[in-house]
């Protein structure tokens, strides 16, 4: 029985430790980046595409205190 935990936490901690570096090598290259994405919105959304979220946002609480 002490094997079987002893290799279930080798296993989980290699696994952590590789979505951990996966993780800081994306972040190191930029691959979560998007300094346009905010400037986009602003210059592409109309105002009623803008009333729309908010709407559907209210919408969305509304329907959760119920």
């Amino acid at each position: 029985m002490d094997d079987i935990l002893f290799m279930m936490l080798i296993v989980g901690l290699v696994l952590s430790f590789a979505i951990l570096g996966v993780f800081i090598w994306g972040a190191k290259n930029g691959q979560f980046d998007d300094t346009n994405k905010m400037m986009d919105g602003l210059l592409f959304d109309s105002q009623d595409d803008l009333n729309d979220a908010v709407d559907k946002e209210n919408k969305i609480k509304e329907a959760k205190k119920k």
